[in-house]
């Protein structure tokens, strides 16, 4: 996935918000972070007030569409 892509799928996803809607975002995201790594990820993060809508935060790492914090081990 190109990030153009996840961007215009992200901010679909922003538009609507809520609870199922972040879970689309963390699964893209997680797309993003497989692909692109962890500065693509916080960048889109940052673009999209990503924090703002759904409470990622620059830095979460997104695994098999789970947000995972930056402190936790793998």
């Amino acid at each position: 996935m190109t990030i153009d892509r996840a961007r215009q799928l992200l901010k679909v996803q922003a538009d609507f918000g809520g609870f199922y809607n972040a879970n689309s975002a963390k699964l893209i995201l997680s797309e993003v972070m497989k692909e692109h790594g962890q500065q693509a990820v916080d960048r889109l993060i940052g673009e999209l007030d990503l924090e703002r809508i759904f409470g990622f935060k620059p830095g979460t790492r997104f695994e098999g569409g789970l947000a995972l914090d930056p402190k936790q081990q793998s």
